[in-house]
């Protein structure tokens, strides 16, 4: 299967402080691949790094067979990567409508056609398309940040997080969400604390530990790992 994205040998942190270690992985064509470990391991780091909000010390970044390593944020949403984070990541004081015409501000032509499509996909959003977006619960904020993000159409989206600070009962939707974005064409990479939800609906997975890759498998069998289990899924 045709890589849609490699991280080879990156080194990367914040300042003088070093968090990943000479880090590999990659993402294929179609793929969800979770990316999971302890707090501090540099799992938000790694999407960071490659979507340039960090410089890569060392190391190289493709999409595909293009080195994008180090390309600002903006050139790489032109180029086809997504990224949602974590927190702040839709435009509170706007409404649904004002929010996704922001996400395709350099698309140009089709940025009608597209929120249409947008809105067939979750209709949740064509529902409340005049309402602001501070006004939305948790899991219609999260959908609200996903279809931002895919008004560019990217091929590879970047996800950090998605069920940080929901309740139990909306995490399951939020991840169907997911499911239903990587089902529409665009490969995920996707951090998440929540292990075994995250790798539940994944293909593979990363475990990062240290800011360097501990394991790495098909996402069923890292679950069935006792030493994953025991180390990092918490039995």
């Amino acid at each position: 299967m045709a890589r849609a994205l490699s991280v080879e040998g990156v080194d990367s942190g914040y300042g003088e402080a070093q968090v990943l270690d000479d880090l590999s992985l990659h993402l294929d064509e179609g793929e969800i691949v979770c990316i999971i470990g302890p707090n501090g391991a540099g799992k938000s780091t790694v999407l960071k790094t490659v979507f340039g909000l960090l410089d890569p010390w060392a190391g190289q970044v493709h999409l595909g067979e293009r080195d994008i390593t180090g390309m600002a944020p903006e050139d790489l949403v032109r180029e086809g990567v997504g990224y949602v984070p974590q927190v702040d990541n839709v435009f509170g004081s706007l409404s649904i409508e004002e929010n996704l015409r922001m996400g395709g501000v350099a698309k140009g032509s089709g940025l009608e056609e597209t929120i249409r499509e947008l809105y067939d996909r979750f209709p949740i959003l064509e529902e409340k398309r005049s309402a602001k977006a501070r006004t939305l619960s948790g899991g219609q904020r999260q959908v609200l940040a996903f279809a931002r993000a895919l008004v560019m159409d990217p091929d590879v989206l970047l996800i950090d997080e998605p069920s940080a600070g929901l309740a139990p009962n909306i995490v399951d939707e939020v991840f169907e969400d997911v499911k239903t974005v990587n089902e529409l064409g665009t490969a995920i990479l996707m951090v998440e604390q929540n292990a075994r939800e995250g790798l539940g609906i994944s293909d593979r997975g990363y475990v990062l530990d240290q800011g360097t890759v501990a394991y790495e498998d098909a996402a069923d069998e890292l679950l069935d790992n006792p030493e994953v289990s025991r180390l990092y899924l918490g039995g």
